[in-house]
Parts: structure tokens; sequence; C-alpha cells
């Protein structure tokens, strides 16, 4: 059993211009926790004083995993995590020639003295001591082999070690794991980043040199290129390699959009397993195939990782894969519709147009003469703005509710600007209805001059729905709001 060491409230926040809250912090620990990983290390203690109220609160809460503190080998770092309540410290040490002369400042043997130092003083404050080298690859193998042996000797309950800047192969991989294995008593890990794209490679080849577990982050964030995808790392174990976790791998997609959500990093459309294209197909050849059996063109079930298949329309579609989307959403058409609606979405495909689930639902409406059931409204819109105020937004919507009794909500919101104001009045108002989010917005000048037309885009997504919307005004806050309004309804 491989075991996994979760560093994204870690390694993956220090992502250039990500920074959690505690409370943001700990919904992602008990995420990490729901999906089973071994241990979540919360973060670095020494950071701040908010970053340890976030690890102790973590640590609180009594969860499955283990938590543990990024520590260094000085006395005051240790003493931070033990205020934090931490299981475990994950104490690293720079160990190549590079850093101990130029970072550090220190001999090998200086570093090796004040590495052992702190080891002694987690496991004499009842810590459990991961010991890590700090560009491990780069370093002298003897030196390491001396640092983890010495390091065992004294209570390390296990080895790791880092590729730093990510210049491992997957061939030197397995052969230095190997020589590891048979040097060290402890189990080793592997930390490894992806600057060269060969995280993922590299840490399942350090498992088939000797590693029993390594270091992961959900969707792969993490300093410069990222970290080890742990999604891609396990599915790639338990599909391809017969090892296992303990992973629930059903989690992975709700998992990795929590993360996604709170570190406001998009998860692009192909990324591996967890991609909103990741079990998408267009192209007829495929569907036809999919349709025949599932297998022909998806290596697994979209279900093991919590994510769902989805047939995409556009100019690649045929007919048999409009079909088998109709019958997929349980609508019929007669004969001429079908051929309106075809024709209408090769139309768009021929413009470039992606055709989501929402803009089918909107070309089937449009044949069948059904207007857009506006379960929102717009009633009034309110903003103040100027050099001596921060610009304000009052909002009231009117709807119905499930006995069809109108009511009305009103929100008021700060914003930098009078369209940020305006958009969290709404978001605010419509956080009651369901859980929509805004994923993208983009505003460009339709001709000159200061009352030239603006053209907004949003998307939006609700669950795994995404709808864009246009709207030109030459109001930019007007067409930013109704914007959003149309794509709420559609979503709706």
């Amino acid at each position: 059993m491989i075991k996994i060491l979760d560093t994204t409230l870690r390694d993956g926040e220090q992502t250039p211009g990500v920074s959690l809250t505690p409370s943001e912090k700990l919904e992602i620990a008990l995420k990490l926790d729901e999906l089973n990983v071994d241990i979540i290390e919360a973060g670095s203690a020494i950071t701040s004083k908010g970053e340890r109220e976030g690890i102790k609160l973590i640590s609180q809460q009594n969860l499955n995993a283990e938590i543990c503190s990024f520590v260094r080998a000085l006395p005051i770092d240790i003493d931070h995590a033990l205020e934090c309540d931490v299981d475990s410290v994950h104490l690293v040490v720079p160990t190549s020639e590079l850093h101990m002369k130029y970072k550090l400042k220190k001999t090998s043997e200086e570093t090796l003295q004040s590495a052992l130092e702190a080891v002694q003083y987690g496991k004499d404050h009842g810590l459990i001591v991961e010991l890590s080298a700090e560009d491990a690859t780069r370093s002298d193998i003897n030196f390491l082999i001396e640092l983890f042996s010495k390091g065992a000797e004294i209570g390390a309950d296990r080895a790791c070690v880092c590729d730093t800047v990510g210049v491992l192969t997957p061939e030197k991989s397995i052969e230095l794991f190997k020589t590891l294995s048979n040097s060290i008593n402890i189990p080793i890990s592997a930390h490894c980043h992806n600057d060269f794209g060969m995280a993922t490679a590299n840490t399942l080849c350090a498992i088939r040199g000797g590693a029993k577990q390594c270091h992961l982050t959900i969707n792969g964030i993490g300093e410069r290129a990222g970290n080890s995808s742990l999604e891609e790392v396990v599915m790639a174990l338990h599909n391809l390699y017969n090892e296992k976790t303990k992973i629930i791998t059903e989690k992975l997609y709700e998992t990795s959009r929590v993360v996604s959500r709170l570190m406001k990093l998009p998860v692009s459309p192909n990324k591996s397993l967890v991609g909103d294209n990741a079990f998408a197909h267009e192209a007829g050849i495929h569907v036809d195939g999919l349709m025949k059996h599932t297998s022909t063109y998806e290596p697994l079930s979209p279900e093991e990782v919590g994510n769902k298949r989805r047939i995409i329309l556009g100019k690649h579609s045929g007919k048999s894969a409009l079909k088998y989307k109709l019958n997929l959403m349980e609508v019929s058409l007669n004969n001429e519709e079908f051929e309106e609606v075809y024709s209408k979405i090769k139309n768009l495909g021929d413009l470039g147009k992606y055709i989501s689930d929402i803009d089918l639902k909107t070309v089937i409406n449009e044949v069948k003469g059904h207007k857009i059931d506006e379960k929102i409204i717009l009633n009034e819109l309110t903003v103040v703005s100027g050099n001596k105020i921060t610009p304000l937004a009052s909002i009231k919507l009117d709807f119905a509710d499930e006995d069809n009794n109108h009511k009305s909500i009103i929100e008021t919101a700060y914003g930098v600007g009078p369209v940020d104001a305006s958009i969290n009045a709404l978001r605010k108002a419509l956080s009651g209805f369901a859980d929509i989010s805004l994923i993208d917005y983009q505003v460009s000048s339709i001709g000159k001059g200061t009352d030239a037309l603006v053209e907004v885009v949003v998307k939006l997504r609700r669950g795994n729905e995404v709808v864009e919307v246009k709207k030109s005004q030459s109001d930019i806050i007007r067409a930013s709001v109704e914007a959003v309004m149309e794509g709420v309804n559609l979503l709706m």
C-alpha cells in the first residue's frame, strides 16, 4: 500500500498569487480527509500567525489523516509546529553543494549536524519526523545515504527525496530510489516538481524503485510548474501499475473543484482525469464507438474519478451523436425539428462555437418556439461611484419560490469599481438560489468614442454545466449584469 502525503495546503499554496484564510484551509483539509489521504501537510507553522491559526484549526478536527507542518532544521520552527498540535513535521534540509554553499553558507558537516539535532529535538517532543533532503536530485548520493542513515539511527520515521527543480528523469528516478531503498531502513518518500513536465512519471518510477510514499497536490498545483498531480499518480498506480492506495477515487473530481474554487486556479479543460474534457467526445467516429462500447475511447470509467462523460456537439458531430445526446437528455423531436436542430449545431460549429448542454437546450427551445422561462428577474440596479467613495451597488431581484409565490431580494455590496460592485451584489443576491460561479469575464470595445458599444462575455458554471453569454451595450455595467442574469436563468 503506497502512502499519500498531500501538500496542497503547503507546496500548493505556494503557487504564485495564492493565499488562503484559515477557514479556507480547513475546508480543503476536510475534503482531503474525505478523500482519505494518509498525511495532510497543512502548512508551514513558522510562516505567520494566520498560518498557525489555520494549521491549529485543522489539528483540532481529529481527522483520520496525520497532520503535518513543514519545518526547517531550526528549533524555533519545530516549536511553532508544536504550538499547532500537529502529529508530524516535514523537516527539510538543503543537501546539494549549490544550496549548502550559496543558501545556507554551511559545509556538509555543519548541515548534517544541524539536521540531526533538529531530528532529535522533534523526537524528544513526541513528533513523527520525516527527514527531507531539499535538492536531493542534485546532491551527492553518499551524503544522502549518510544523512538518512544517521537520521534513522536517532529516530527519524521517514526519509524524503525532493526533486526541487524537477531535473530528475524516469530512468534516474528508478536507479536513485533503488540505491537509497537498499541502503536505508526507513520508508522513503518522493517529492517531485514538474519543471520539465515529468513529475508524475518520476513519482511513479520512484515507487518502482522502492519509494513507499509520495508527496502530491490536487490538480498538480505548486511553485513554478507545480508538483506531482495526486489524481494522475493515484489513478496510474491503481490502473496501470497494480499498486494500491487508500484514496477514495470517486471523490477526486469534487476535491479538484473545491481546491480550484478556493485557490482561484482554474482547472484546464484538458487536464487529465478531472478536466471537463477528460471524458468529453465530439468526433463522430468516437461517439459511434462509445455508443457501442465505452471502453473503445475511454481508458477508465469517468465515474471512477467522480467525473462525467460528456457528448459535445459541434462541426465534427454526426446525427448519431445528436440522437444519443437527445436520448440522454430525454428530449424528443420530430424529423423536421431534428433536422433543424442538427443544421443549427453544424452552423454554430463552423463558426468555432463550442455547443454546451445549455446551448443545445437553447437551440431546441428556439426550434420548438419555446421561450426560456426567466426564474429570476432584475428589477432594479443602483450604483454609486466616484473619486472619494468606494463603489457601492444595490440590486433588487424578483423571483418565484417553489409554491409560485412572488418574492424579492435586495442586496448591496462594495467593489474595486462599479462593475465589480454590481457583480458582487448580484452574487450575494443569487447565493440563496444556487451554487453558480462566474469563471470568466471579458470586455471589449466595439467602435470608438466614449459612447461606443462594449461587448461583455461571461462564463458561468453550475456543477458540470458551463454557459457562455455575450451582451452588447453602451453601458458596461448594464451589459455585465444582464449577461450574468441571462446566464443564471439558462443554468437555472
